[in-house]
């Protein structure tokens, strides 16, 4: 447990982690046939959430397309992929894996671009554009094969802090896991066999080519922020490292609300119609 975890004795929810498991993979099956989709297809970064996802899809039966899509990525987490897929087809039929390399792809589109002078700003976007060209290769297979795109993010992620990019990594079709807390992703990777490299391996995105992980860019682990999501106690007697980690939820949470509601729509009022 975290520091946080053990001054407020809060306690992760409990869960009947084969009955959710079952649940995710039904919810799946009907959603595809309700759609008349035939299959599947993910993004595997060589992370917990997309193993754990991709093996839930798999256990529907329908058609998986892992895809693997670096960019200047860390060999750990290329090999780590490929690993979860190898493992992944070896024991379901219905797994089938591309690798599309987009180094290329990204170093030319970053050619073309304009330089911009904040180079902070700047490197921020090319993060983001990263995200997003691996969406579109995502959503060519789907097109081509009449496929969902399977999104990976968790509850923190997605509800709690924003840390996803808009239009990339949060373009999906389908959220299997976005109402599980990270802690409740890793219950469910070790109930579904997940090898302990990846269970074990640092949480990351991988879209900074270097090896940043989650928590060195939020500065707060994922069981802090579980606690900062859930908290409702008095704030008189937080210490004050969990008065930082609040204080890095809320801001990132606030900054973040974008992502989290839909896109407003400006309303023309009926006066102005007539």
């Amino acid at each position: 447990m975290t520091l946080c975890n053990l001054a407020q004795g809060f306690l992760f929810s409990t869960m009947d982690t084969q009955a959710v498991i079952d649940h995710i993979v039904e919810e799946l099956d009907t959603y595809a046939n309700n759609a008349g989709i035939k299959g599947f297809v993910i993004g595997v970064s060589g992370g917990i959430d997309s193993a754990v996802t991709s093996v839930l899809a798999a256990r529907t039966g329908k058609t998986v397309l892992c895809v693997e899509m670096p960019i200047h990525q860390a060999f750990e987490q290329v090999s780590r992929a490929a690993e979860h897929i190898e493992d992944l087809r070896a024991e379901f039929p219905n797994v089938n894996c591309e690798v599309v390399k987009l180094s290329d792809v990204f170093d030319q589109f970053v050619a073309t671009l304009p330089k911009i002078e904040n180079e902070d700003a700047l490197e921020l976007a090319l993060v983001n554009s990263r995200a997003r060209m691996r969406m579109t290769t995502l959503y060519y297979f789907a097109g081509a094969l009449n496929f969902l795109v399977v999104g990976t993010g968790n509850k923190v992620e997605d509800f709690g802090i924003g840390f996803y990019t808009k239009y990339g990594d949060g373009g999906v079709d389908i959220s299997p896991i976005a109402d599980l807390m990270k802690s409740e992703v890793y219950e469910i990777g070790r109930a579904l066999g997940i090898s302990q490299e990846i269970l074990s391996a640092a949480p990351t995105d991988g879209l900074w080519g270097d090896d940043r992980n989650d928590e060195d860019q939020i500065g707060a682990t994922y069981d802090e922020l579980e606690w900062a999501m859930m908290f409702s106690g008095d704030e008189r007697e937080l210490n004050d490292r969990q008065h930082e980690v609040l204080a890095i939820f809320r801001k990132a949470n606030a900054a973040n609300q974008h992502k989290m509601v839909p896109i407003p729509v400006i309303e023309i009022p009926e006066e102005l119609r007539n």
